[in-house]
């Protein structure tokens, strides 16, 4: 992770959960989180896909209006990059990982920007499937915030962040006590 608010981001949420895969969404302190607010978000599972819950201020100037209520893939024109982030959406929550990835984009006045995306899952009530925390920044805030927006966006690279392998090891099969035996067992020609 390249931008301060998605490392800062993923740092809280990984100590929130702890051995779990997820944490709760009613574990999440906003004021844990105040160098970072302004870019994140919580995206909701709803049956057309994930809706914006909440939207940071910053992230809301970079797109040009309010984000809550929006449907997630919207920030994307063409169709195809909405299912590619429908998919990675739906991947985060399936598989309890978390996602980060980079993003090119370009103003309406064609001025280019590069974006970092986390996406992190949440439990909500004790149902996965439920809430994703997520951030997104662009690499330097751009002289152009507030006076211009994004007008398009597409992914260049992801990385999906696994959770860790338990630290429990597994058990090692019994050694035997001695020599292995031959055993033969009664066959005949065909």
């Amino acid at each position: 992770m390249k931008n301060t608010s998605t490392r800062l981001v993923h740092e809280y949420w990984d100590a929130l959960r702890g051995d779990r895969a997820a944490p709760e969404r009613g574990e999440i302190e906003p004021g844990a989180l105040r160098h970072a607010l302004a870019d994140t978000f919580v995206l909701e599972n709803e049956p057309i896909g994930p809706v914006f819950r909440l939207a940071g201020t910053r992230l809301c100037a970079l797109i040009g209006n309010e984000l809550r209520g929006r449907a997630f893939t919207a920030l994307w024109p063409d169709v195809e990059s909405q299912g590619e982030m429908r998919r990675l959406v739906q991947t985060v929550m399936d598989e309890t990982a978390g996602a980060v990835a980079g993003l090119s984009g370009e103003t309406k006045t064609g001025a280019p920007v590069y974006l970092e995306l986390l996406l992190l899952p949440l439990r909500y009530r004790g149902r996965t499937h439920a809430r994703v925390l997520g951030a997104l920044s662009p690499a330097v805030t751009p002289a152009w915030l507030g006076l211009d927006t994004l007008a398009a966006m597409r992914m260049i690279s992801l990385r999906m962040l696994w959770p860790p392998v338990s630290s429990q090891r597994t058990p090692e099969p019994p050694m035997r006590a001695g020599p292995p035996k031959l055993m033969v067992l009664p066959g005949g020609r065909l």
